[in-house]
């Protein structure tokens, strides 16, 4: 399989602006796609903000396997973290995250209502690889659309700060990730999720390392998908059932094609609930 490297000049500028503004940021939010609780952290931002208070947000738990995110949740939240799991794209109320925020922040604002401040502001960073949800989250948070949202990585270019309704203040920083993969199933993971563009791997690399994740970890959302038994699919090598699935959906031997078909399908959640990282 091809190696996944992807670090695009804009990402090392978010990394930059992140750093320059840690002084004026109270609490960190770290927005991880559920389906990757491990492959989507980006180990430069908790190195970045250091003793900051550190809230992990697994979004798009939708799609993930519900009893991983339950693991995962209480893994996080045993390391110190706060931890709340969302589906952003389709939760309007952020009630409980704004809660989160205010616990994460109780000692800053107690600390200023002790000298008198009435009602302090909470300023917040929001940081997190690309297309794992964060722009759809801030723009939950501030009411209005002032984040750019795409289904493609990488569409959030600037850095600003944003208002919300409460006293909560958001500074946006775009996608960050890191140089480069040092485990390559990290990368294959990553791109099956759509968290790196689409011209950096081979579709096929990409849907055969999934073929094989699928046949170890969720046998029966592969058999349902595949339209192939699980006996008949054990006879055959990943190649063989990639092309076997491509000719299935009437796609004339045409595995490139059926590649991408097949990881849109399961990043919509249409392969059951998936989650990479295991617990």
């Amino acid at each position: 399989m091809a190696t996944i490297q992807w670090y695009p000049g804009h990402m090392n500028k978010a990394k930059n602006q992140l750093e320059d503004n840690l002084d004026l940021i109270d609490v960190l939010i770290e927005v991880l796609d559920a389906r990757l609780p491990v492959s989507s952290r980006n180990p430069m931002i908790g190195q970045l903000t250091k003793k900051k208070p550190h809230i992990i947000v697994l979004n798009k738990a939708d799609l993930a396997d519900p009893i991983q995110t339950k693991k995962w949740t209480h893994y996080y939240q045993d390391e110190g973290n706060f931890v709340i799991s969302m589906d952003a794209q389709h939760t309007t109320n952020m009630t409980s995250l704004f809660k989160i925020i205010k616990l994460a922040g109780k000692e800053k604002t107690d600390k200023l209502i002790a000298k008198g401040v009435s009602n302090p502001m909470i300023r917040v960073a929001i940081a997190g690889i690309p297309n794992c949800g964060k722009s759809t989250i801030i723009n939950r948070m501030v009411g209005r659309n002032a984040a750019i949202v795409g289904d493609k990585p990488g569409v959030t270019r600037g850095q600003s700060w944003l208002k919300t309704k409460t006293n909560v203040q958001i500074l946006d920083t775009p996608g960050i990730l890191w140089p480069k993969f040092s485990d390559q199933e990290v990368g294959y993971k990553l791109a099956a999720c759509g968290a790196i563009k689409a011209d950096i791997f081979h579709p096929d690399d990409v849907a055969l390392f999934v073929i094989e994740f699928l046949k170890q970890n969720y046998r029966d959302d592969l058999v349902k998908f595949a339209r192939i038994s699980s006996e008949e699919m054990d006879s055959m090598s990943n190649p063989d059932l990639l092309l076997a699935m491509t000719n299935k959906y009437g796609m004339r031997d045409d595995y490139d094609k059926f590649s991408l078909f097949m990881l849109q399908r399961l990043r919509k959640g249409k392969l059951g609930r998936i989650t990479f990282d295991l617990r």
